[in-house]
C-alpha cells in the first residue's frame, strides 16, 4: 500500500495547491510529502507540479497524471469494499453530492434506512449547487450525484430521474395559505425570499418570471435553504423550493403552484459513465433508485 500512499499525497497536493496544506491534511511533514513527490517525478521522468512562490500548480503532465489517478481511485475503493464484503463487514464510504433540497429530510432519511442494514458504512455528503455537484463528479470527488436540473456533462450516466414541481413555502397564517394551489401572480405584492441564482430551482423560476413579466418584491436571497425557511417563519415571507425538499412544520405550510405557471423539471441520480462504483455506493444508488421510482405518480 506504499504506492497508494504516494498517490494520496499527489492527489491532496493537487486539491490544495500547497505541499504544506496537504501535509497538514495528511498529518505528515511537508518535507516527507515533497520528498515522495520528487521521487515520483524522478520515476516518471517529468515534473508533476510547478513550484511557485505561493504554492504549487499542476503541469500539463501533472493534469494527465492526476486525472488518471482519480479514475483509478474509484477502482481501489471498490476493491477494498469488495474485500470487506467477503468478510461480511460491508465497510466503506459512500461519497455523494446533492442539491440543498435533499439535505433537510430526504437524504438523511435514506441514509438512516441504509445504515440499518449496513451500520459500518460511512457517508461523505457534499451539499452543492447543481454546477458544483457535477464538477465534483467529473473530478472524482464524489461517486454519485442527486441534483435538480443537472447541467450537461458528456460522460454523465443518469440512473434515475424524477419530475419535480416548484412549490411555495409560506407561514400557516399567510393570506394565501387558505388556497390549495397558488398562481405566481398571486404572490405579487407579498414579500418573497428566494434562493440565490446559482441554484436550479431559482434559475427555473427566473426564466418563468422573465417570460411572464411578473415582478416579485424580493426582500432576501440566500444560498441556504435553512435560512429561507427561517425567513418564512420569522418574517412572514413566501419562498420557493422543489417539492421533495419542501417539508411542512409547525407554522409553515407548503402549497403547490399551478402547472400552467411553472413547468416541472428533473431531479436526477447519476454517476460517471463506465465508472466502477465502490460496493457501498453502488448499493446505496440502487436504494435511491427504488425510492425515487416509488415516488413517481
Amino acid at each position: 500500500m506504499k504506492r497508494l500512499r504516494i498517490m494520496r499525497y499527489v492527489d491532496e497536493v493537487a486539491r490544495t495547491g500547497s505541499i504544506r496544506k496537504a501535509a497538514d491534511q495528511l498529518n505528515v511533514t511537508a518535507s516527507a510529502v515533497n520528498r515522495r513527490i520528487m521521487d515520483l517525478e524522478d520515476e516518471l521522468g517529468t515534473l508533476i507540479f510547478e513550484r511557485r512562490p505561493r504554492g504549487v500548480r499542476l503541469t500539463a503532465a501533472g493534469e494527465v497524471f492526476v486525472s488518471y489517478l482519480r479514475q483509478q481511485d474509484g477502482d481501489v475503493d471498490r476493491m477494498r469494499s469488495q474485500i470487506e464484503d467477503l468478510k461480511g463487514m460491508r465497510r466503506g464510504t459512500v461519497r455523494i453530492a446533492c442539491s440543498q433540497a435533499l439535505a433537510l429530510d430526504f437524504l438523511p432519511r435514506e441514509i438512516g434506512e441504509f445504515r440499518k442494514q449496513h451500520p459500518l458504512v460511512a457517508f461523505d455528503v457534499k451539499v452543492f449547487d447543481h454546477e458544483r455537484a457535477m464538477s465534483a463528479l467529473a473530478d472524482y470527488e464524489v461517486d454519485l450525484v442527486l441534483v435538480f436540473r443537472p447541467p450537461f456533462l458528456a460522460n454523465f450516466q443518469p440512473l434515475m430521474s424524477l419530475r419535480q414541481r416548484i412549490v411555495t413555502l409560506m407561514p400557516a397564517d399567510h393570506p394565501l395559505a387558505a388556497r390549495k394551489k397558488i398562481r405566481l401572480s398571486d404572490c405579487v405584492g407579498y414579500p418573497v425570499a428566494l434562493a440565490e441564482r446559482s441554484l436550479g430551482g431559482r434559475q427555473l423560476l427566473t426564466e418563468v418570471l422573465a417570460r411572464s413579466n411578473l415582478r416579485f418584491d424580493i426582500v432576501a436571497e440566500s444560498n441556504s435553504f435553512e435560512f429561507l425557511r427561517g425567513m418564512v417563519l420569522r418574517d412572514k415571507v413566501i419562498s420557493f423550493q422543489i417539492e421533495i425538499g419542501a417539508v411542512e412544520s409547525e407554522g409553515l405550510v407548503v402549497r403547490q403552484i399551478d402547472d400552467r405557471d411553472v413547468p416541472r423539471a428533473d431531479l436526477v441520480l447519476g454517476q460517471l459513465r463506465g465508472r466502477n462504483l465502490p460496493v457501498p455506493s453502488a448499493k446505496f444508488a440502487e436504494q435511491l433508485a427504488r425510492v425515487l421510482e416509488g415516488m413517481r405518480p
